[in-house]
């Protein structure tokens, strides 16, 4: 392709043809509900679902993806190159109010019509990352390129075309949807963002990404009690994240924020277990709050600000001391590793925690003869 993403928005791009004119597209027409999730209720009846086109015959494969977009994100008319090879499949979470799904299929185009809209409309907010090859997203009165670590939101409610590169591979996405209600700030203001290449490498647009992917990797190991409540802090990261580019913060209610800035604290103390001067004192003047204010923030927790570091800490430890690949290593410096400050104040906490030693868990883990301490 001669145009470059970053400027395909500029004029048309060579050999593709105007999505509102693709006159030979798939759209869904069932009988299917589009009140719930199709996936999720009808298909494999479970939270946490994984499905793909690889059990479904080559040449109706892409009508399947059809009907299985409608009903996970709305009614649109999709065409593609590779229509009779094509392939799909979606990691979906549901968490609630909200729903959370890897997308990972072969390069397509996909329009929404005012006729869609007319069909069914969830009346909801659209916010996906790209991960791989790049994506242009039309809606309004822009018209985007997003590449790898962009973020974009798109609204059911407004027509819309999204036009997948293909670049010789897959295309791969996250898509958080949400309520259009359930996104604390005024509709007049979000509209601004819509289709707009919105950055996610640093800052919250970061933390929110990480989230996204932890979640699509590790809801099957949770509790289902417990995803409502982490669909509450998808919520809360999603409406941080675009209330900062539309700078609204203070329409975020105190829970809201408060529970963003716990997410933030733990993110934090993750990437920073190493640093032997990681404390209350250090991740306050970090996030710019009083040591008291943290500390109010794990009043609800079973664990103190400083608990909380020294388990992790030392669950690193206990799990590097098991790995073969660092049996070479010594067991202080595998310690010093994860900020404790001398041998033996990890020593005490160790055994504190696991009744053993870390030479004995190393020697247990390893199955090598035990000397003895």
């Amino acid at each position: 392709m001669s145009v470059k993403p970053d400027q395909a928005h500029l004029r048309p791009v060579p050999g593709v043809v105007d999505p509102w004119t693709v006159a030979e597209s798939r759209d869904a027409v069932c009988a299917h509900p589009f009140s719930s999730s199709w996936i999720h209720r009808t298909v494999t009846p479970s939270p946490v679902v994984s499905v793909s086109t690889a059990t479904v015959p080559k040449k109706e494969r892409l009508d399947w993806w059809a009907h299985m977009a409608a009903h996970e994100i709305a009614p649109t008319s999709l065409s593609s190159e590779h229509s009779d090879d094509f392939y799909g499949r979606v990691h979906s979470v549901d968490l609630s109010r909200v729903r959370v799904g890897e997308f990972t299929m072969s390069p397509l185009t996909g329009r929404r019509t005012p006729a869609h809209i007319r069909r069914h409309d969830p009346e909801g907010y659209q916010l996906f990352l790209v991960h791989d090859s790049p994506i242009r997203l039309r809606q309004r009165h822009n018209d985007s390129w997003l590449q790898a670590g962009d973020m974009s939101l798109f609204d059911t409610s407004s027509p819309y075309i999204t036009d997948f590169l293909d670049a010789g591979a897959l295309t791969r996405l996250t898509i958080l949807s949400l309520p259009r209600d359930a996104l604390p700030l005024p509709r007049s203001q979000v509209e601004r963002l819509l289709a707009a290449k919105l950055p996610a490498r640093i800052g919250s647009g970061a933390l929110l990404a990480r989230y996204l992917t932890g979640l699509r990797e590790h809801a099957g190991d949770c509790h289902p009690a417990d995803l409502p409540r982490l669909g509450d802090i998808a919520l809360d990261l999603a409406a941080a994240f675009v209330a900062g580019h539309l700078d609204a913060e203070h329409r975020l209610s105190a829970e809201s924020r408060n529970r963003t800035l716990a997410t933030r604290v733990d993110a934090f103390i993750n990437r920073h277990l190493g640093d032997p001067e990681l404390g209350p004192s250090s991740i306050a003047a970090h996030h710019h709050i009083s040591v008291r204010t943290l500390h109010a923030l794990f009043e609800h927790l079973p664990e103190t600000v400083s608990a909380t570091i020294r388990r992790r800490r030392l669950e690193r430890c206990h799990s590097n001391l098991a790995d073969p690949r660092l049996a070479e290593h010594a067991i202080g410096e595998i310690g010093f590793r994860w900020g404790f400050k001398n041998g033996a104040e990890f020593s005490r906490a160790f055994r504190a925690a696991y009744g053993i030693s870390p030479k004995q868990h190393r020697h247990q883990a390893l199955n090598r003869p035990q000397d003895q301490d």
